[in-house]
């Protein structure tokens, strides 16, 4: 829930009539006080499974890092440096007062586009909540720039929902937001892209793979599992070939 000391609903409307970038520049002082940064209980999850599964890594690169709320995590599971990329100044402002230690890396860039010079540098890639700024259609170029950024046998890990029914307010509630999102892109520029049911696991695979990698999914046990038995999150593990 938001906050006393979050964003007011004016503030919320100038950002989403914004730019994506410029949006989270204006966002960024308040964001870590509302809903949208990724829970702690999210991240430690990650890192436990991650922890348990893989050991430890070299190097650790994290795509689209906001204000650095995973940057912790990768601190923890890194013996060496550690990147942060955002495409917003404001939010990496912020994760630099928030990560001034030595060997983290805070790099602006667009996750479109992942600078030439980050290739082969990474054991570990991950990413949290920011899948919906991108177009179904963008997506295999953020994974490819993620693959390229890996070194062989790398990790590209991120969560993912199980999906929602119809029958549950939430469904409802998300297919409306992103119906206006597509009303409000379509009469305003620059658009502000931020989509809730546009990365369904089906297709993101196939982007993965069609990009380089061999996909696994694991339960992510701490959020439990639906009536049927299938797990409310996974941890996608997407790895590039040694």
């Amino acid at each position: 829930m938001f906050t006393s000391e979050g964003p007011t609903l004016r503030e919320l409307a100038v950002q989403a009539l914004s730019s994506v970038e410029r949006g989270y520049d204006l966002l960024a002082p308040k964001f870590d006080r509302t809903p949208f940064r990724t829970p702690d209980r999210m991240l430690d999850a990650v890192e436990e499974t991650l922890a348990q599964r893989e050991g430890s890594f070299a190097t650790g690169l994290d795509v689209c890092c906001g204000t650095g709320a995973g940057l912790g995590m990768l601190r923890r599971l890194c013996r060496g440096r550690v990147t942060g990329v955002d495409l917003s100044a404001g939010m990496l402002a912020e994760a630099g007062l928030a990560h001034p230690e030595e060997r983290v890396d805070l790099l602006r860039a667009d996750a479109r586009a992942l600078p030439a010079g980050l290739r082969d540098s990474y054991d570990l890639a991950v990413s949290f909540g920011a899948f919906g700024h991108f177009l179904p259609a963008e997506r295999p170029a953020v994974f490819t720039g993620v693959h390229a950024a890996l070194r062989p046998g790398g990790v590209f890990a991120f969560p993912i929902g199980a999906p929602i029914p119809p029958s549950r307010p939430a469904w409802w509630a998300l297919t409306g937001f992103d119906a206006a999102m597509r009303v409000r892109n379509a009469v305003r520029r620059p658009p502000f892209v931020m989509y809730y049911r546009t990365f369904p696991f089906g297709p993101v695979r196939a982007d993965l793979r069609s990009a380089g990698f061999t996909v696994e999914t694991v339960p992510l046990t701490p959020f439990g599992r639906r009536a049927d038995g299938t797990p409310h999150w996974r941890l996608v593990l997407a790895r590039k070939a040694a």
